[in-house]
């Protein structure tokens, strides 16, 4: 992506009518990012390049044109303020620094938590919604790992890999990027994860509050965790995925990129895979994504007391005594394959995974491996069969 010269000078509002102003220049039909900041370097103000629109359209032939009402705009100030967000003006000394370099930087974030982390260094961490437990285990190593050496992680708060990296980050400081909304939380599932986010670390949105998220809403959040980091750290990921194209927006806007091998059979290994073939870095832990971004290894920290458990990463453990229905046994049957892949992964480590107890999960386990969908090998491993 190309730098917009013109973004370099962009005073932000300071004035509640001016941010109307740019909310209502940001959110018009046909105005993305780049086309905001084109505007204002031709007009000098939103409120000019507001005036201007519809003459602009007339000679684009767009019928019928007309700027987003500034009711509209105070609505979204409103609705914003109300989910206790705050807006983050490009120009503004709170706005990500790391995010002033590109053409197509957000004009305006809803940001909810510490802004203050954004101005640290930052490295993202993405990947699989589906991950394996190895995958999940390597993104919670990593998170705790680059938070030890001064990172903050940066993530999509998504299933998966997302996930794994904003749990073990609490304690050390994380952003989520989300898709939606400020207000929205998508997937519902990680609700308490995103309250605990709100807390200790901070959420992003360049979504007016209320808006959920849309296919096209992926695509344009992914550039903003690239953007926002200085590398990008790809866990798992399928051969065409999310993960690829915020790979390919960190490659476009200058940041590193670096990968986590797997399993050549292991579908969810094969973007890594291909990203490593064709010159991202190998990354076998934090200290690999240390030294390729400060070309040292960080230093060593003493490992902190164990934090508090934030209240939604509890999984509920069925009793010992509770048996499970049949609609549960095939829940379990597909949560169990969706942690193991072709790499050996131990029994043991699979059973703290889903956090049950053994005796409920041994019997499953029979049965896949009756069903020829599991393997088990020496030492306690187990894997995915075909």
């Amino acid at each position: 992506m190309q730098k917009n010269s013109s973004t370099h000078t962009l005073a932000p509002p300071t004035r509640e009518d001016s941010l109307v102003a740019w909310l209502r220049l940001i959110r018009s039909r046909r105005v993305g990012a780049s086309t905001f900041f084109r505007l204002m370097a031709e007009h000098g103000s939103a409120e000019a390049a507001l005036d201007a629109l519809p003459g602009i359209a007339r000679q684009a032939r767009v019928a019928d044109y007309a700027p987003c009402p500034a009711d509209d705009a105070r609505r979204e100030l409103d609705a914003g303020r109300a989910a206790g967000a705050r807006p983050l003006c490009f120009g503004a000394p709170d706005y990500p620094a790391a995010l002033a370099d590109l053409g197509d930087a957000p004009p305006v974030l809803w940001a909810l938590g510490r802004a203050d982390l954004a101005q640290r260094p930052m490295a993202a961490l993405v990947g699989a919604r589906n991950a394996s437990s190895l995958g999940t285990r390597m993104a919670r190593a990593l998170a705790l790992g680059l938070g030890k050496a001064g990172f903050t992680v940066v993530s999509g708060l998504a299933r998966g890999i997302d996930r794994a990296a904003h749990l073990a980050a609490l304690e050390t400081g994380t952003v989520a990027v989300q898709a939606g909304g400020i207000d929205v939380i998508y997937p519902t599932e990680n609700a308490g994860l995103a309250a605990d986010i709100a807390e200790t670390g901070l959420r992003l949105s360049e979504q007016p509050p209320g808006m959920q998220p849309q296919a096209r809403h992926f695509p344009q959040r992914n550039r903003i965790i690239s953007g926002l980091s200085r590398a990008v750290v790809v866990v798992e990921a399928a051969a065409r995925s999310g993960s690829l194209i915020t790979a390919k927006a960190a490659l476009d806007q200058g940041r590193e990129v670096l990968a986590v091998p797997g399993h050549p059979f292991d579908a969810r290994a094969a973007g890594c895979n291909m990203l490593i073939r064709d010159g991202a870095v190998l990354v076998r832990g934090a200290e690999d994504v240390c030294e390729a971004l400060t070309g040292q290894l960080p230093l060593p920290v003493p490992d902190p007391a164990p934090p508090p458990r934030p209240r939604i990463t509890e999984v509920p453990r069925t009793p010992p005594s509770a048996r499970r229905a049949p609609a549960d046994t095939a829940t379990l049957h597909a949560e169990i394959l969706s942690r193991l892949g072709p790499s050996p992964l131990a029994e043991d480590q699979l059973i703290r995974d889903l956090a049950l107890p053994a005796g409920h999960v041994a019997p499953a386990l029979v049965t896949l491996e009756l069903d020829g969908r599991i393997q088990r090998q020496a030492g306690g491993l187990l894997s995915r069969q075909g």
